[in-house]
């Protein structure tokens, strides 16, 4: 408890003596802030420093490019799931002409209803 009043005491202490020296010392950080910032030479430095993280970005994004097959999220929403697939490769099957289920998983011929999936 005795840290407690302690620490209570110091910050109300802390705040009182910081209200009175406040307003003058923030309004004096502040101006000297606003000519750093509007100083010629750091902004050159801005500049630079900008121009350069843009092109490290460019960079960066064109590695990212090169090394995945995915250009866009539509290209990679509209790729068919291994259902799909499995779909186009039983229905090519079928349009064949070979409907007696060789090749194709389950005995009558459908997708995905092999002998594991069904029901006797």
């Amino acid at each position: 408890m005795r840290y407690r009043i302690t620490f209570a005491a110091g910050l109300a202490i802390g705040y009182v003596l910081g209200a009175k020296a406040g307003r003058a010392r923030y309004e004096q950080l502040a101006r000297t802030a606003r000519k750093v910032a509007d100083s010629p030479v750091v902004q050159e430095v801005a500049g630079v420093v900008g121009a350069q993280v843009g092109n490290a970005g460019r960079t960066v994004y064109d590695k990212a490019v090169e090394r995945m097959p995915v250009t866009s999220v539509r290209d990679f929403l509209a790729r068919p799931t291994d259902e799909e697939l499995e779909l186009v490769r039983w229905e090519t099957h079928m349009a064949n002409g070979s409907a007696n289920g060789n090749g194709v998983q389950g005995g009558k011929g459908v997708p995905g209803e092999g002998a594991e999936d069904r029901e006797d």
